[in-house]
């Protein structure tokens, strides 16, 4: 048995599921996924050694007693932005939004329940090791935060061709082939503010 911690999503939308275990597990990638497509089959697979339970609004609602009981592990999966159709006292996530505005939703609720990495499972070594040069985390840190190659070099007063190297190395090194992959990564290792994305 794996011992990464666990999450498990609880929902009968297979695609809806699959999608969000994707964005989980760039979000933390110390994370193993688990997807149930109802509450029985959950509650066969020892729930208590999950880490985070991200449940569908119907499944919440059907056993809100139960999930009331693990309320500090749930985050309810809901598809309207709108408060006042939220379920009070459980954080939530909104999967009907674009991918960006998700995972920034993502993050945040990371940073919220985990600020400074506490509760968190230490990072494998690897992780926790300096892969970017100093310049590559400036050009990283203005990428995520939208600027384009050539607001960039203005920025950091170097040549345009030296900024689209710098993003090629920067996506080599990390094997990324996104920016949502790598506004990920610049969060989780604290190098650029949610709130500036």
């Amino acid at each position: 048995m794996s011992t990464r911690p666990h999450i498990a999503i609880i929902d009968n939308n297979t695609l809806a599921a699959l999608g969000l275990k994707q964005l989980l597990q760039q979000v933390m990638p110390i994370m193993t996924v688990d997807i149930y497509p109802s509450f029985d089959q959950f509650q066969t697979a020892s729930p208590e050694r999950y880490y985070h339970y991200f449940a569908s609004m119907n499944i919440v609602v059907q056993h809100r007693s139960w999930f009331t009981d693990n309320i500090r592990k749930t985050i309810v999966l809901t598809l309207s932005l709108n408060e006042t159709s939220q379920l009070s006292h459980f954080h939530a996530l909104c999967i009907n939004q674009p991918e960006p505005q998700l995972i920034r939703q993502l993050l945040m609720l990371v940073q919220h329940a985990h600020g400074n990495g506490r509760n968190l499972p230490p990072m494998p070594q690897i992780l926790q090791q300096k892969i970017l040069s100093d310049r590559e985390i400036e050009v990283m840190s203005l990428i995520v935060q939208g600027y384009i190659n050539k607001e960039i070099a203005d920025q950091l007063n170097i040549g345009l061709a030296t900024v689209i190297t710098h993003r090629k190395n920067i996506m080599d090194k990390l094997g990324m082939r996104s920016v949502s992959a790598l506004t990920i990564y610049a969060v989780m290792h604290g190098y650029v503010d949610i709130n500036k994305i």
